[in-house]
């Protein structure tokens, strides 16, 4: 049998790294993908883990450079993963972007880098991993309860809430956002006045699509899930954030290793490991 490999994005600090470091702990045997945009801090960060895991018995660690957003560094770590291994047996895509709240930006503009990244980015890197995921193979999708869409209009709502929703529908879903924030009109047309909470709820309605395309593919027991790591003590909360790294990394973790044959959680929203619902209110309020 074939070593486990993980791979999680944007991973050089904050929750991804966390994320890596768990991984390591509990996948003796296995390999764990540190990636990240910058190879020097990318290598920095793998030299810092493996002084803290030192004394302890833990999964090989690697790097490899990776921008979800450049489509030829995807390509490039996706060649590499099917020909030094085969395939991936854990996905989590925890790479993501947010302005601060002071940020000078036009408002437009912030639309277009936040979703390019936040959604578009992972959408595109799934492309890129999906078809290399084994049988048993856990996709953890790291979201937000700022994506919740309580705030959001009925009819927005209920489009994103559909059985049948399809990707290309969350597409447009994004593009009309971006359209109106670009003219001021984001809120009259039913969407918050949030950036990353709209990319967020992108990210979290394409999960549930991948979860239904999962049901249907030949490849036994693989399972997706969307989670909400906390408000946690990072660069992007500006360490405003209560919760420690580890305690934000441990859903990460506990969805990337659900064992075989796992029936719930599947194809969920998780925090703090229990199922939420995505269209209630959450810690971000309304």
């Amino acid at each position: 049998m074939s070593a486990r490999v993980a791979v999680v994005t944007g991973s050089n600090k904050g929750i991804g790294y966390g994320i890596v470091k768990g991984l390591c702990k509990q996948l003796s045997g296995g390999i764990v993908y540190l990636t990240a945009r910058n190879p020097d801090l990318g290598q920095k960060a793998i030299a810092n883990l493996k002084g803290e895991l030192s004394a302890e018995e833990h999964a090989k660690i690697r790097f490899h450079q990776l921008d979800i957003t450049d489509e030829a560094s995807a390509i490039k770590f996706g060649d590499h993963l099917k020909q030094e291994h085969g395939g991936v047996d854990i996905l989590v895509n925890n790479a993501g972007f947010a302005f601060n709240n002071d940020a000078t930006e036009p408002f437009g503009e912030q639309a277009v880098v936040t979703i390019g990244i936040n959604y578009y980015g992972t959408k595109k890197f799934c492309d890129v991993i999906f078809p290399l995921l084994r049988p048993h193979a856990r996709v953890v999708n790291v979201c937000s309860q700022a994506g919740l869409i309580k705030s959001y209009s009925d009819e927005l709502k209920n489009k994103l809430l559909s059985e049948k929703l399809t990707v290309a529908e969350v597409d447009e879903f994004v593009e009309n956002f971006t359209k109106y924030a670009k003219e001021g009109t984001h809120q009259k047309h039913g969407y918050p006045n949030s950036t990353y909470r709209v990319s967020k709820a992108a990210e979290i309605a394409l999960t549930f699509i991948q979860h239904r395309q999962a049901l249907k593919d030949s490849r036994e027991d693989i399972v997706i899930n969307a989670c909400c790591p906390g408000y946690v003590n990072t660069d992007m909360t500006n360490h405003k954030g209560s919760l420690t790294i580890e305690e934000g990394a441990d859903t990460p973790v506990y969805l990337a290793l659900l064992p075989p044959g796992t029936t719930d959680p599947k194809g969920k929203f998780v925090y703090q490991r229990k199922v939420i619902s995505w269209a209630e209110s959450g810690m971000f309020g309304s």
